[in-house]
């Protein structure tokens, strides 16, 4: 006899352990987390903010997806590294904790989402998270942070703190900035920022170590919750299904466990899918709802014909440079010394201080830019009138309703079009990168600093298909990066602002011309920074979008309370139902609309006559 829930959460990551935190709060609601990886909350590897690289390269930790051939970048396969512990991605990524534009959000409800704004969401930015303010000394050190905002900490789990491992090259960024012209002015949390700031990190103020969905969502106190299981190291085969008055109904999952049992689990009210952008459209596949031409090639029964399903992906592509330092400029690289990092592991191991407690990182939200700095109006416009007004790739009209919105975005100079990073450290020595750790793990043979530049709102649309009836084979993943010649051509300008960047002092004083630079070409020549593009760009691991939050018609999987079309009771709730992709990092959007996506749940369960608090 199979067990039962009145919840089954499918994928115990950034999303799904909020979910069932939230859900647990009321002890006569059962719900069961289902995670295919393990319980790693304590390994060094995960929980050390200075370690983040390796735990891209590590599969005890990952999915290792590999894209295929990107004709545009190319011909390389591309890796796309998710989490595969608990916690998911939250225990795998670089910390960062950004926050999306007003102007952003406000866009998905344009789309066709009635009840998404910012305004709808920032309380649930402010619910997941506790913002703890720069202490004096690193305001001293980077120009006195006066935008930062205290009333925003918020009161939430999820702790977000600024770390102590800044240094001239994080001053100096913020002085180049504003000798650029681009100072910040405002918070970033309000909703609105242009210029450089530096982000908090997920990180514990105090012990220095990783805040995640896992230790933030399943604390001690929460594992004991009676009403609360936890499955790890169990996959979730597909789910099952029944049709009750024209609409399909989630009654449970099939799963097996890590010795080969499978066995049914049955859901009492809903199954909700938090398994990520490529594993939840591949569950939706396996299960019935897709393509029907795809399941029928298959011999997958279709319960809905929906070709949306896996469709419209979107990623932060990123390019990198990286630059020699004089002497007497601080390096992370020195770390690759053994015995330099030998010593900085031991003190993080016994004091949680030194390099390994931090990341060192600050950053840049700017407008379209190149060589000569921010474009103009009329330049901006010139640019998508090339590409979007006839003379770019046809266009269906759900495509060209959404350009435009675009668009509208990214005309303003109010819209940060980039991210840039600067990094205390080599990046991409390696000729032919294809994922994050060939970035992290290479170095010169002398020190350097990297700046980074990552595409906030890219117009080239990917996808993810089931290839197989058997789960455990990867679907077939394809970006198709750089395909709408936008994306190029913005990230091409990258190379161009960048080279302005280190044209500027004080950044500039910094670097040693005597030296080799990587790559050696200069963003001067738009077709060279083409080039530099095409060969050096690789994912973020920001990839969104599968099932999207839209009117089926418009595109669409889920409706605005995140429950699949043509479904009564199975949700998503993860970064695949994001209609549009958010600037910066996404993890802070993806918790904030699980805590949304938690409130919808318990809003419905009322509803039908149960109470369950809203808190």
């Amino acid at each position: 006899m199979s067990e039962s829930f009145d919840y089954v959460v499918v994928g115990g990551g950034t999303s799904g352990l909020v979910v069932a935190a939230r859900l647990t709060e009321d002890a006569n609601v059962r719900v069961v987390v289902i995670e295919a990886g393990a319980d790693k909350r304590t390994d060094p590897a995960l929980e050390t903010p200075g370690l983040v690289a390796g735990a891209y390269a590590d599969d005890r930790f990952i999915w290792p997806f590999q894209s295929t051939p990107q004709a545009e970048l190319n011909g390389r396969h591309l890796r796309q590294d998710t989490g595969k512990v608990l916690g998911g991605s939250s225990l795998t990524n670089f910390m960062m904790a950004m926050f999306p534009s007003r102007t952003n959000l406000d866009t998905w409800g344009k789309m066709g989402n009635k009840g998404w704004s910012f305004d709808d969401l920032a309380p649930y930015f402010r619910k997941f998270s506790t913002s703890h303010p720069p202490s004096q000394a690193i305001r001293e050190t980077l120009g006195g942070l006066g935008y930062y905002r205290e009333d925003l900490a918020g009161d939430g789990p999820v702790q977000l703190s600024f770390d102590d491992q800044y240094s001239v090259m994080n001053e100096n960024w913020f002085k180049t900035f504003a000798e650029l012209g681009l100072e910040m002015k405002t918070d970033p949390r309000t909703g609105k920022a242009i210029g450089a700031f530096q982000n908090s990190s997920t990180i514990e103020s105090g012990n220095n170590t990783r805040s995640s969905a896992a230790t933030a969502y399943y604390t001690d106190e929460i594992a004991k919750r009676p009403n609360l299981k936890v499955l790890t190291e169990t996959t979730v085969q597909k789910i099952n299904t029944e049709t009750r008055k024209g609409l399909v109904v989630a009654t449970g999952v099939e799963v097996k466990d890590k010795d080969g049992k499978v066995t049914n689990i049955t859901a009492k009210n809903e199954v909700v899918l938090a398994a990520g952008t490529i594993r939840t459209p591949q569950l939706l596949e396996l299960s019935g709802i897709g393509d029907r031409d795809l399941l029928e090639g298959l011999g997958i029964e279709v319960l809905i014909d929906n070709p949306n399903v896996g469709e419209h992906m979107q990623d932060h592509l990123m390019t990198s440079q990286q630059f020699p330092v004089k002497k007497g400029y601080p390096s992370a690289d020195g770390l690759r010394e053994p015995a330099r990092f030998q010593s900085a592991f031991e003190q993080y191991a016994s004091t949680k201080q030194g390099p390994l407690a931090g990341m060192g990182t600050s950053v840049a939200y700017v407008p379209l830019a190149d060589r000569g700095g921010v474009m103009t109006q009329a330049d901006r416009k010139a640019l998508f009138d090339k590409y979007l007004s006839g003379g770019g790739p046809a266009l269906s009209p759900v495509q060209k309703r959404e350009f435009k919105l675009i668009r509208e975005l990214l005309e303003t100079e109010e819209e940060p079009a980039i991210q840039y990073l600067c990094f205390p450290g080599s990046l991409t020595v390696t000729p032919h990168p294809d994922t994050l750790t060939d970035m992290f793990t290479s170095h010169a043979p002398y020190d350097c600093i990297g700046i980074m530049a990552l595409l906030n709102h890219p117009f080239s649309r990917g996808s993810v298909h089931v290839s197989s009836r058997d789960v455990s084979v990867p679907p077939t993943w394809n970006p198709n990066y750089c395909t709408h010649p936008l994306d190029l051509e913005i990230l091409a300008r990258t190379v161009g602002f960048v080279e302005r960047i280190v044209n500027t002092a004080p950044y500039k004083d910094m670097v040693d011309p005597a030296l080799k630079r990587l790559p050696d070409a200069t963003g001067d020549d738009l077709e060279t920074a083409k080039e530099i593009v095409r060969g050096r760009t690789v994912s973020c691991f920001h990839i969104a979008g599968t099932c999207r939050m839209l009117p089926r018609e418009l595109g669409g999987v889920l409706d605005e309370r995140l429950v699949v079309h043509g479904t009564s009771n199975l949700r998503v709730v993860d970064a695949s139902m994001i209609p549009l992709e958010p600037l910066g990092n996404i993890q802070t959007t993806v918790y904030a609309v699980a805590e949304r996506a938690a409130d919808f749940i318990k809003e419905s369960r009322k509803a039908d006559g149960i109470s369950l608090p809203i808190r």
